[in-house]
């Protein structure tokens, strides 16, 4: 009987015609490839991006120079130098990132008391020489400013879960 069965199956194709009703079957739904350059999928607000430092409403940038983000990066990328104010208080002269060295752990925005520096929502971040992943002050606070919006929506959104 297994010699029989087998045989007709053979004659007849029907691994063929199975599955080519499965391919007929997928033709006609809707397609859920995306236009990457162009489109972009959803991002989930924990999503750990290119590094940010945040500023207050009134321009005064949130980093109280503890330290606590250079103390407790696994990969030891960040460099803070900080010196003080004339009111008393802290903030930093410098402030380093060695992306090339950033696992993107998040351990430095979860250590952070003030929210001051953060991973944002922007994975394209490419280059083509390793100087322009060594970001600097200037650079991580511009790109505070261009993502804060979204930035302050994902603490927004993550806020219950902390």
């Amino acid at each position: 009987m297994p010699l029989l069965d087998k045989t007709a199956r053979s004659l007849l194709l029907t691994e063929l015609v199975s599955g080519m009703m499965l391919t007929f079957k997928y033709m006609f739904r809707k397609k859920v490839t995306i236009n990457y350059p162009y489109e972009k999928g959803p991002i989930s607000p924990r999503f750990r991006g290119e590094h940010a430092l945040r500023r207050y409403p009134n321009g005064e940038e949130r980093c109280i120079a503890c330290k606590l983000c250079e103390a407790i990066c696994p990969a030891q990328a960040i460099t803070i130098e900080a010196e003080p104010r004339d009111d008393g208080s802290r903030r930093t002269t410098r402030y380093d990132i060695d992306m090339t060295k950033c696992i993107y752990c998040g351990f430095c925005q979860e250590a952070c008391p003030v929210d001051a520096i953060v991973e944002g929502p922007n994975f394209e971040f490419a280059a083509e020489d390793r100087s322009e992943l060594l970001y600097n002050k200037d650079k991580l606070l511009a790109n505070g400013e261009r993502w804060e919006r979204e930035i302050a929506a994902n603490i927004e959104a993550d806020a219950g879960y902390r």
